[in-house]
């Protein structure tokens, strides 16, 4: 009887050992990499951006043969439940995979959720490649959650009139600018070299000048565009440049306010925040001084809306409050006369 017992038991714990070893997991690599993202989200709460602990960081990580939902508040029927990670803090859901492995992008791709979710490959299959550019780039996608999660955001989108029947939202990749103008492409030029001269500015009495000089070729190059052509530029430097120009405040948070844990130090392609902040801020001013429309076409909207919203920082400190109430064009948000009426109480440098 207790041979019996015995082999019973052993067939017992056989089979939830099998069932165990066949339980999908999250590569550990990648958990560290999430976990340290949600660490830091906690740890910046509302500093950068009033609001943004409010909002889901929902992720859908996308690996080879299956996907992984957190942080999600309504995953839908075809997410099995895995089971509460206590490194990440949340639950995690998993079913096949759907989405292509090096996607990086943010919508409501959740069937039946209104909520915005990042989907992200591996940092390997990503523009990012290594751990601590990826974990800064989900924060990229995270203020677009912030981005879409405001009252009126998608009716005020639609308001443009730019989609030109197109309900996918694929024409705010698609929107047929004339990137190959040639008189464009050579105010645009002018116009990078004058915003990353601004920024540089070492004195405020230089940076009068220099944005005094930016601001008049910045609306020589608006006079240039037609209506429709200038709204979409617009919300673009609003909409993607001022999330790459979070990566760099992010980063920079980091660096100054922030510990990583030694998980995530002892990855090896770990470098420090401090690093990638520089690296960030360095390609901003350099992708503007040298990307052409021509060539990089919509690309050109990251470095440049970034770049304006490190120029704003200096001239205009408070612009964040303005960013969700005047929203789609960055233009609002300076100064409301030219910095070579140098008396103008609305300069703040």
């Amino acid at each position: 009887m207790k041979t019996k017992l015995f082999f019973i038991l052993a067939i017992v714990l056989l089979c939830s050992t099998v069932k165990a070893q066949n339980r999908p997991s999250i590569p550990a690599r990648d958990r560290t990499r999430l976990a340290e993202a949600f660490r830091l989200d906690q740890a910046i709460g509302d500093r950068i951006w009033a609001g943004w602990s409010k909002v889901p960081f929902a992720v859908l990580l996308v690996t080879p043969d299956l996907e992984f939902l957190m942080r999600h508040p309504q995953p839908s029927a075809d997410f099995t439940l895995l089971g509460y990670d206590r490194e990440l803090k949340c639950n995690v859901f998993f079913r096949k995979r759907t989405f292509p492995t090096h996607l990086l992008a943010t919508a409501p791709f959740i069937q039946g959720s209104s909520y915005s979710t990042i989907v992200v490959g591996q940092a390997e299959n990503t523009e990012a490649q290594t751990s601590t550019p990826w974990v800064i780039t989900l924060f990229h996608e995270h203020f677009h959650q912030l981005q879409n999660v405001q009252p009126a955001y998608f009716p005020d989108v639609n308001a443009l009139n730019l989609a030109a029947g197109d309900t996918t939202g694929m024409w705010m990749l698609n929107y047929a600018f004339p990137y190959d103008k040639a008189d464009l492409e050579g105010q645009f030029s002018e116009l990078g070299r004058l915003l990353a001269e601004a920024i540089n500015a070492h004195t405020n009495t230089d940076r009068r000048a220099k944005l005094a000089a930016y601001l008049t070729a910045r609306q020589q190059f608006q006079d240039s565009l037609s209506p429709a052509d200038l709204k979409y530029l617009s919300f673009q430097f609003w909409q993607e440049g001022i999330a790459r120009y979070t990566e760099y405040l992010v980063a920079k948070f980091a660096a100054e306010h922030y510990r990583p844990r030694q998980e995530f130090r002892s990855l090896k392609d770990y470098v420090s925040f401090q690093e990638h902040a520089n690296a960030v801020r360095s390609r901003i001013i350099t992708q503007i001084q040298t990307q052409k429309l021509s060539s990089s076409k919509r690309v050109v909207v990251y470095p440049f809306g970034a770049g304006e919203g490190l120029l704003l920082d200096a001239v205009r400190p408070s612009w964040h409050d303005r960013y969700f109430v005047d929203k789609f064009d960055l233009r609002k948000y300076y100064p409301d006369a030219l910095p070579h009426e140098t008396g103008s109480a609305h300069l703040q440098l």
